[in-house]
C-alpha cells in the first residue's frame, strides 16, 4: 500500500527580514520603495540559482486578475492580494520557486514541489536563504531566532506544509474531532477550496503551528509524520471500500468522468466534487486514460481566475460555468 498516494503537493515557506530596515508595517512608501530597489539589484544575478530561470514581477503594477492568479496558486495569500504598498516577487518560470519582497515581511521564500517531497522543499528554499543572506544580513536573536513581522513566526520563521486529498476518510463522523485532535501534535489541518464548513474536492492543507522550539528539520519531520498518517488511513479505507464496494466506486468514477468530459455547462462545487472522485480512481487504479492526466492541474485550472485569464472578455458567473466546462473537455483525456 502506497501510503503517500494522496499527497497532492509539499511547501515550506521561510520569512525573513534584512536588519536594515523596520517591518513592513511600519515602513513609509519612501522607505519601502527604497528597500524594494535595492533587494532587486541585490538579487538581480538571482537566474541560475536551483538551476531555474526566474521572472521579476512588480506586484504594484500588475493587474488584478494577475494577482488573483497568484493568490490562486498558493503563491500570495489574501493580504499580499489586497496590500497597496511597493511589493516585488522573484517568480521561478514553473512558478514552484517565489521570492517576495516587502510582503508581510520583507523577503519571504517560498518552495513548492509536486508530491511528497517536503525535506527536499526545506533544501531548496534554504539554498535560496543562503544566497539571499549572504548579501543581506537578517534580523536575527540569539535567544528567539529569525524576527519577524508575526510573533508566531519567530524563532525558525518557517512554514512547512502537505496538502492530502482525503476524500473518503472527510466523510467518516469521526473526521472533525480527528481534525481537531491535530493541535495536540502541534500541526493544524484546513481545507483549501470551499465557503464556510465546505471544502470542495476534500483538500487538507498539513502544517506546523509553532516555528519556535523545533528545528527546521522536526518541523519538517512533524509535518510528514501527520500528512503521511492521514493519506494512510484515507488508504485503509478506500482499499476496505475498492474491496467491499468496488463496482459502487467505479460506477461514481466513471459517472463523474461522464459529467465531466460531456457537460456543457458546471459550477466550480460540481467541478471539484467530481475531479476529486475522478482522483481518487485514478491514484487507486480504477480508471485509466490513455495519457497521462495531472488531476490537480485541471483544478487549478478551474479556478476563477484562471479560466478569466484565458478570456478575451470579462465573465459572468454564467459564462464562467461554462467556460470551466469547456476546458475541462478540451483537457480531459479519453479512457484507456
Amino acid at each position: 500500500m502506497n501510503n503517500r498516494r494522496n499527497i497532492i503537493y509539499s511547501k515550506v515557506r521561510l520569512s525573513r527580514n534584512w536588519e536594515a530596515y523596520v517591518f513592513p508595517a511600519r515602513l513609509s512608501e519612501r522607505d519601502a520603495t527604497e528597500m524594494v530597489g535595492r533587494l532587486c539589484e541585490g538579487l538581480k544575478d538571482i537566474d541560475g540559482q536551483l538551476n531555474l530561470r526566474y521572472d521579476l514581477l512588480d506586484l504594484s503594477e500588475i493587474g488584478e486578475l494577475q494577482r488573483q492568479l497568484l493568490k490562486e496558486r498558493r503563491i500570495i495569500n489574501r493580504t499580499i492580494l489586497e496590500k497597496k504598498a511597493p511589493m516585488s516577487m522573484y517568480l521561478s518560470e514553473d512558478w514552484e520557486v517565489s521570492l517576495l519582497l516587502n510582503g508581510s515581511d520583507h523577503i519571504r521564500i517560498q518552495v513548492m514541489k509536486p508530491g511528497f517531497h517536503v525535506g527536499e522543499a526545506l533544501k531548496e528554499a534554504s539554498q535560496l536563504d543562503d544566497f539571499v543572506n549572504a548579501r543581506f544580513p537578517y534580523a536575527f536573536d540569539r535567544k528567539y531566532g529569525y524576527l519577524t513581522s508575526y510573533p508566531t513566526n519567530v524563532g525558525t520563521g518557517m512554514k512547512a506544509a502537505a496538502v492530502v486529498h482525503l476524500p473518503s476518510l472527510a466523510m467518516g463522523k469521526k473526521f472533525s474531532s480527528l481534525i481537531a485532535d491535530m493541535g495536540r501534535f502541534g500541526v493544524s489541518v484546513r481545507g483549501l477550496y470551499g465557503e464556510g464548513r465546505e471544502n470542495y474536492g476534500s483538500f487538507y492543507e498539513v502544517s506546523n503551528q509553532k516555528t519556535m522550539g523545533l528545528t527546521e528539520q522536526e518541523i519538517v519531520e512533524l509535518v510528514s509524520r501527520v500528512a503521511v498518517q492521514l493519506s494512510d488511513q484515507e488508504s485503509q479505507v478506500r482499499d476496505m471500500a475498492n474491496q467491499n464496494h468496488r463496482l459502487i466506486r467505479e460506477d461514481e468514477i466513471y459517472k463523474s468522468y461522464g459529467v465531466l468530459r460531456y457537460a456543457r455547462r458546471i459550477s466550480m462545487k460540481e467541478a471539484m466534487t467530481y475531479l476529486s472522485q475522478l482522483m481518487a480512481g485514478s491514484a487507486d487504479g480504477l480508471i485509466h486514460f490513455t495519457e497521462t492526466c495531472d488531476i490537480y492541474r485541471l483544478i487549478l485550472g478551474i479556478q476563477t481566475a484562471g479560466l478569466k485569464s484565458r478570456s478575451e472578455k470579462p465573465l459572468s458567473k454564467d459564462e464562467l460555468d461554462v467556460a470551466r466546462a469547456e476546458y475541462l473537455r478540451e483537457k480531459l483525456p479519453e479512457l484507456a
